[in-house]
C-alpha cells in the first residue's frame, strides 16, 4: 500500500500550519490593541519595536555579588553551538531592556493620558499587580528573575473587569506590564547580588514572553 503521507506532504502541513499559526496570533494582537484603542498602525509599530528592542539592553549600574569569583559553565545550544564561558567577577551590570521595559512603560503612559482611567485604579491595579509578582517571582541562580507566565496576564485582567470595568483592557495592560516590571523587577533588584551572574536586564524577559505576552493576554482578557 502506497504512504498517502509522503515527506513532502508532511513538510507542506508543518508549513501551513505554522502559516495559520502565525496568522492567528497576528489576528489576536490586531484584536488585542484594538481593545486598548491603538489604531492599526500605531499598533503595528508597537510590535516591531517590542520584537527588535528586545535584544537592546541599555546600561545603568552595576552592583557588587555576593557569589565568589567563578567561571561560568558553556551552555549547549540546539547541541551543536555552545556559547564562550564568561567570568563572573563578583559584580553584575544592570540594563534596562529596550523593548521589555521601555516600550511597555512609553505605551503605559501613552494608554493612561488617552483613556478616561482615573489615577486612583490605576495605581490600585498596578499596587495588586506589583504584590503578585513578588510574591510569585523567585530568583534562579545565573540565569535571573522568574515566575509563572500565566499569573501576571490572569491576574492582570481579573484587576482590570473587577476595579474598571469600563476601562479594563487599558487598566489590565498598564496594571499588568507596571506591575510586573516593579514586582518581579524593580523590587528583586537586592536578590540579584546572590546569583552570580555577570548581567541582569529590567525587562529582560523579552518580547513575546515576560512583559510582553503579560499585557497583550491581559488586554484580551478583559
Amino acid at each position: 500500500m502506497k504512504n498517502f503521507y509522503s515527506p513532502v506532504h508532511l513538510l507542506l502541513f508543518v508549513f501551513l500550519l505554522g502559516a495559520l499559526m502565525v496568522l492567528i496570533q497576528l489576528e489576536l494582537l490586531s484584536y488585542a490593541f484594538e481593545k486598548l484603542g491603538l489604531p492599526p498602525e500605531l499598533g503595528l509599530i508597537v510590535l516591531f519595536l517590542s520584537l527588535f528592542g528586545s535584544a537592546i539592553n541599555l546600561p545603568v549600574t552595576r552592583i557588587k555579588s555576593d557569589v565568589p569569583v567563578q567561571e561560568l559553565m558553556p551552555q549547549a545550544y540546539w547541541g551543536l553551538l555552545r556559547i564562550p564561558a564568561q567570568r563572573f567577577h563578583n559584580e553584575t551590570l544592570i540594563c534596562i531592556n529596550f523593548g521589555g521595559c521601555l516600550i511597555p512603560v512609553t505605551l503605559s503612559v501613552f494608554l493612561f493620558s488617552h483613556s478616561e482611567l482615573d489615577i486612583f485604579p490605576a495605581l490600585l491595579g498596578i499596587t495588586i499587580i506589583t504584590i503578585i509578582s513578588y510574591f510569585f517571582s523567585r530568583p534562579i541562580p545565573r540565569l535571573g528573575i522568574a515566575m509563572p507566565i500565566l499569573v501576571a496576564p490572569i491576574s492582570a485582567a481579573l484587576v482590570g473587569l473587577l476595579i474598571s470595568p469600563e476601562q479594563s483592557a487599558p487598566l489590565a495592560y498598564i496594571s499588568g506590564t507596571l506591575g510586573v516590571l516593579i514586582g518581579a523587577d524593580l523590587l528583586r533588584i537586592k536578590d540579584i547580588s546572590r546569583l552570580g551572574t555577570p548581567f541582569a536586564s529590567i525587562g529582560g524577559a523579552g518580547t513575546f514572553d515576560g512583559i510582553f505576552i503579560t499585557g497583550i493576554v491581559a488586554a484580551l482578557l478583559a
